[in-house]
This record gives structure tokens, C-alpha cells and sequence, in this order.
């Protein structure tokens, strides 16, 4: 049996949190929140190359910070960011942000965004997509079979799924997923070697450029032909009565395409992974689908957590977990540490498909919450109950692995091997 990795206490524990390549390594990572939780849930890091911040790594703090929109703004650090990439944002566009979506607004402008396109993803739209996405599902399930028993599950398969979803409510057509799925691993997956696009820091900047180019033509064919899609509401959408801009307009698009699938995808890669480790848990979710499958959709959410952290920064004086807190100073809001907290979840870092898990914080919480919680809901839940009925037995073919990435992370490999069930 291998050796715990060793947790990294202060002063290194700055310098070791940002490392991307500790993030591959999700026993080290799981490990050291839970000792952050008990010895530091609430501490400044001065880590090179980075703005020094707060790390947020308890539950109630991070679900405090997240209900008061007034003392904690998204603007001007949404992510964690090194330096180096925030000066030549400046440097090159003039502006704080590469991108300016839902996720770098505040009041006013994030509601007034953030409507556009809200009763798209409501609880009952969403419902009314149920047919589409339970074929959907079947489709991708058959191709899993197709595989003849043996896969790299997330490349395979998981990533396909919830990306086809999300770019048929978006307008994009199938022939161009390819281009989506690269862009998307390239941007959120760019401190990866196996995924970023080169090793210079200014290959962000190309990504932005592509998504700007193909979302300025989705618009141009948007406005002159207008469909039943997200991407006609955004084409056409207007702010305070005028045009959106350009800049959030791209935006737009980009945080639907690309968050709109890579979390769930990592969501239902991770999800089976936990299944294949916890076999009493697949086990009973055979057997009882219909009573467990909405519980286990939640506690496979909360076991991923696939947005590590956003960031928000004060507006005024304050304290956090008994901690002061100066005006101007920002926050890392850990979200995998929270949904890992043993004050709200009984034996968090097992993988229980009956618990509980009303207030897990993978969605985030407050104004911000995740705007396409309920379709991801679905994806997971319908995925599943088309997969489990037709595989017979999982296995892993080979150690998962998980990407280098800080921001949106989760396996980017998951070998397995698998039997088809025989139906009568």
C-alpha cells in the first residue's frame, strides 16, 4: 500500500495550494482541506506570483460570504489568477477582465444579464427538455456499447453527452462540438499539459479569440434567422434597452458553452467512478433507481464538487469565522473543502447515495447560484437511469487520472472495462 501524501502546513501551504499539479493528486487535496479545515479554515496566503488572499475553507463561512451579495463582490477577482496572466489582461485589452460574464458581475448588471436567458433553465423548461435529453442519453449509452467493453469513459463518452445537450439548446450545430470541446478543456484545463493549447500564458488570449470568432458569426446568423435557442435570445438581447456589447454578448456564450457541459460531464465521469469504487452503493442504486436516484445525483455533485473556487472580495470591514477581514481584501471560496466538511456532512469523505444533501454548496449559493443547476440535474440522473439497467459489470482498466487544474477540475481519464447485460 502506497504512503498518505504528506500535508503541507504553514508557510508552504500558499505556495502548495496554487500548484496545479497538487490537483491531480485528489487524495492530497482532500486530505490537506480537511487538515486546513480543523488548523487554518480561515487564512491569508502570500503565495508567489499571486495577489496575496484568505483562504475560505469551512462550510458556514463560505455559505455566509455567499448570502450577502452587498460586503462580497465578484468584481475584481472572480478566479484565482496569477499575476502574470492579470497584468497582461490589463496589458493587452485595457481592461481588468478577459472575459466578462455572469461570474465577473455584480449588482446591477448580473441580474440584468442573468435574466436574458433564467427562464431557460428554470425547473419546468427544463422538464419540458426531459424527452430530448432521456434520448440523448440513450444514444450515448449505445455508444458506450458500441465500445465493446472497454473504454476511457470520460473521453469516450462522458464528455459527449452533456455536451450535446447543451449545444442544442444553444444553437450550435453537432459538426461544430468538436471545436466546443477543444476550446472549452483549453480554457478551463490550460495549467494541464495534457490539455493546454501550448506553455505560454498569452495562449489564453488565442482561445478567447476562436470563442470570439465563431460566437460573432452564431450572432450574425442568430439575428438574420432567428431560432428557438438560447443563442437567438442572446444574439438579440438587449440591456437597459440598448444592444448588449460585444464583449459580454461573446461572453454570453462562452459561459453556457463551456460551463454548461464540462462540469456535468465531470459530475457523471466521477459519479461512476464512485459507483465502481463503492459497489454496496451501485448495488442499491440498481436496485431502487426510481426511490435513490435524485439523493444519489446530489451526493455525486457533492463528491465532485467540479468548480473548486470562485473568489470575492470585500467591500467593508468585516470578520469571517472570527477572523478580520479588511475592506478590499478578496476571499478563495473552496468549494470542494466545503462539501467535504465534517460539521454538515456525517463521514463526508464516504460516498453515500442515500444522504442528505440539501445544503451541499457545489452549486455555489445566493445570487450567483448555478444558473443551469436544474438541466445538470437531469443530465445526471437520466444518464444514469439509461446506463445502469444495460451494463452488467464496471471495472477499472487502468488509474483514473485527474487534470492539473485549480478553477474546474475532475478526471480527465477513467479507463474501464464493462459487460453489456443481455435483455430478454
Amino acid at each position: 500500500m502506497s504512503a498518505k501524501p504528506v500535508i503541507t502546513t504553514l508557510p508552504e501551504l500558499g505556495e502548495a495550494i496554487v500548484d496545479t499539479k497538487r490537483w491531480s493528486d485528489q487524495d492530497w487535496v482532500e486530505r490537506q482541506f480537511a487538515w486546513m479545515r480543523e488548523h487554518a479554515p480561515v487564512v491569508h496566503l502570500k503565495p508567489d506570483g499571486f495577489v496575496p488572499f484568505w483562504s475560505i475553507t469551512r462550510h458556514q463561512d463560505i455559505y455566509e460570504i455567499e448570502s450577502d451579495k452587498a460586503l462580497w463582490i465578484n468584481d475584481p477577482r472572480p478566479i484565482l489568477m496569477p499575476n502574470m496572466l492579470e497584468a497582461l489582461v490589463a496589458q493587452v485589452t485595457g481592461r481588468r477582465h478577459l472575459i466578462r460574464s455572469l461570474i465577473t458581475m455584480d449588482a446591477p448588471d448580473h441580474i440584468q444579464h442573468r435574466v436574458l436567458t433564467q427562464k431557460w433553465f428554470m425547473r419546468s423548461n427544463i422538464q419540458s427538455l426531459k424527452k430530448r435529453v432521456n434520448s440523448l442519453a440513450n444514444e450515448y449509452v449505445d455508444k458506450l456499447i458500441a465500445l465493446e467493453g472497454e473504454c476511457d469513459f470520460v473521453r469516450d463518452v462522458a464528455q459527449w453527452f452533456p455536451l450535446r445537450v447543451i449545444m442544442e439548446i444553444l444553437g450550435v450545430p453537432k459538426e461544430d462540438e468538436p471545436l466546443m470541446l477543444k476550446l472549452t478543456q483549453e480554457l478551463f484545463g490550460g495549467s494541464d499539459p495534457d490539455i493546454a493549447r501550448s506553455f505560454e500564458i498569452s495562449s489564453t488570449f488565442d482561445v478567447w479569440h476562436d470563442f470570439e470568432t465563431y460566437f460573432n458569426e452564431l450572432t450574425e446568423k442568430r439575428r438574420s434567422t432567428p431560432n428557438d435557442d438560447v443563442g437567438t435570445v442572446i444574439a438579440n438581447g438587449t440591456i437597459r434597452g440598448e444592444e448588449m456589447a460585444e464583449l459580454e454578448r461573446n461572453s454570453y456564450y462562452t459561459i453556457i458553452a463551456t460551463a454548461g457541459h464540462d462540469t456535468t460531464s465531470a459530475t457523471i465521469a466521477g459519479g461512476l467512478l464512485a459507483l465502481i469504487q463503492n459497489p454496496d452503493q451501485l448495488q442499491a442504486l440498481r436496485l431502487d433507481p426510481d426511490g435513490l436516484m435524485d439523493s444519489a445525483v446530489e451526493e455525486m455533485v457533492r463528491w465532485v464538487a467540479p468548480v473548486r473556487q470562485f473568489m470575492r472580495t470585500a467591500t467593508r470591514d468585516c470578520e469571517v469565522g472570527g477572523v478580520k477581514i479588511s475592506a478590499g481584501e478578496a476571499c478563495v471560496l473552496w468549494y470542494l473543502s466545503a462539501c467535504r466538511d465534517e460539521s454538515v456532512f456525517d463521514d463526508p469523505s464516504e460516498f453515500k447515495i442515500d444522504r442528505d444533501n440539501r445544503h451541499h454548496l457545489a452549486f455555489g449559493h445566493g445570487a450567483h447560484v448555478c444558473l443551469g443547476q436544474h438541466l445538470a440535474r437531469l443530465e445526471i440522473s437520466l444518464f444514469f437511469k439509461q446506463l445502469l439497467p444495460r451494463i452488467e459489470t464496471f471495472e477499472l482498466a487502468g488509474p483514473p487520472q485527474y487534470k492539473q487544474a485549480a478553477f474546474v477540475g475532475g478526471l480527465k481519464r477513467l479507463p474501464i472495462r464493462y459487460s453489456v447485460r443481455e435483455l430478454n
